[in-house]
């Protein structure tokens, strides 16, 4: 497929990478010569400086053959303008990042009357991630498959679990839940487990679930899992907004600290129901005046990385809230994993992955479509679900005598209003929508999970 990617950015850089590694044919456009001379050398596409929003540099970058245009400027008005043009200019699909609250009301008329296959909003996409940890705080990672009926949650196993040394096969057994280890992180590896497979102290597991028997399984080794009772937020920006937003509907108290007296006098009109703290976040005596120890949730968003994460720090320090920090840079992500601070959020990860699970469905044949995907064991292996529109030779053949791909999972079927963990007699049917995970990158239709 051909891609043309309109903005230069991280999110625009990260789409560049992850395109090009499934071999789509990709040109990235952007006004900054100096944004385009620091794309890096191993993203193999085409870098043309132009406006997005010109139809002399769309022609150029090739809309008329193109399948996709992508829109990911800083302007949510110049994203949907390059759309808009690419529409009238081309036939490709396009999809523009919207990011403030205003337009967010207006989506719907957006989509229909501009023409705009898709729209991204970041904020709120990583609002919604952090509320679902907050309302789960066991888990340092939560994605959502069949429309929140299936989960795969990833925790750090602790000596009080009492799973060290356990095999996989026995956490049913001994446990007695019905629970699927899906991945497991030791050290620098991944392993797609089988049922012989020991879990150690310190490993980070992820188990695919509905959310009542994840609960269950919580519970049974010794892990909260009911939601925080209150949070405190430092950083008033759109994030912030979103999530205060969200968890105030779920009845949850919310305190956010931002130093901008007039983003604080804003965010009291729109907030009427959140305590909004015009401080300095990173005054520690503000934050243990206003309760830092006895918060339940702690979040960190400023625009700075390393702010949030001394700030996630020195709450670790003060208080057993549950720590969720954003991060914009990846450069030291394997340092940050190392500092043990809760569960730490990547935006453009997760705009990226909606982008591409758009893109992927796009590509498919009309047998299956990829209706979610996720990159997750940071990004060296996705999660994905499959709807199963088809027979194929996946369908109506018992699992165990499918030849299947290496380190690839069939972790979860959902039938009709069923969903369950499959075993080696059952098998895939039309009209199922399944969640398989793989070290596998790059799977596009069911039928290629076999070898």
């Amino acid at each position: 497929m051909k891609c043309i990617i309109i903005g230069g950015g991280k999110v625009g850089i990260t789409l560049a990478e992850q395109l090009c590694q499934e071999n789509h044919d990709v040109v990235i456009m952007d006004a900054s010569a100096k944004r385009m001379q620091d794309i890096p050398e191993s993203i193999d596409a085409l870098r043309i400086v132009g406006n997005g929003a010109s139809i002399q540099a769309q022609m150029e970058a090739g809309v008329n053959e193109a399948d996709i245009l992508i829109a990911v400027t800083g302007s949510d008005e110049l994203n949907l303008l390059c759309c808009l043009i690419a529409k009238k200019a081309g036939k490709c699909n396009t999809i523009a990042r919207v990011r403030n609250p205003v337009y967010s009301k207006e989506i719907n008329f957006i989509k229909e009357r501009l023409g705009v296959s898709m729209t991204i909003n970041p904020e709120l996409t990583t609002a919604t991630e952090i509320a679902r940890l907050l309302r789960f705080p066991s888990a340092i990672k939560i994605d959502t498959f069949a429309k929140g009926r299936v989960e795969l949650l990833k925790f750090k196993i602790r000596p009080q679990f009492k799973l060290d040394q356990m095999a996989v096969s026995a956490l049913q057994n001994t446990l007695k839940s019905n629970i699927l280890v899906a991945a497991v992180e030791r050290e620098d590896n991944v392993y797609i487990p089988n049922g012989d497979f020991v879990l150690k102290d310190g490993d980070l597991v992820s188990i695919i679930a509905s959310p009542q028997n994840a609960a269950s399984f919580f519970q049974t080794i010794g892990l909260k899992t009911n939601q925080v009772r209150n949070c405190m937020i430092v950083g008033g920006g759109t994030i912030a907004y979103y999530l205060a937003k969200q968890l105030l509907a779920m009845k949850i108290p919310v305190r956010i600290v931002e130093k901008d007296p007039a983003r604080c006098e804003l965010l009291s009109q729109e907030l009427p129901n959140a305590t909004i703290i015009c401080g300095d976040g990173t005054d520690r005596k503000l934050l243990l005046e206003e309760g830092l120890r006895s918060a339940e949730g702690f979040v960190s968003l400023t625009n700075m990385d390393e702010e949030n994460l001394m700030l996630a720090l020195f709450a670790k320090d003060q208080s057993s809230a549950k720590l969720v920090t954003k991060v914009n840079r990846l450069a030291f992500d394997e340092i940050i994993e190392r500092l043990d601070i809760g569960s730490v959020i990547y935006p453009k990860y997760l705009t990226a992955d909606y982008i591409l699970q758009y893109v992927r469905a796009m590509q498919n044949t009309i047998g299956s479509n990829v209706e979610t995907l996720y990159q997750i064991l940071d990004d060296r292996a996705e999660a994905l679900e499959f709807a199963i529109h088809e027979e194929s030779p996946v369908t109506d053949t018992p699992l165990m005598d499918l030849n299947l791909k290496d380190n690839l999972l069939i972790g979860c079927i959902h039938r009709r209003e069923r969903v369950f963990i499959p075993r080696g007699h059952d098998s895939i049917q039309v009209g199922d929508t399944v969640i398989i995970v793989t070290t596998q990158v790059g799977l596009q239709d069911i039928r290629d999970i076999l070898k």
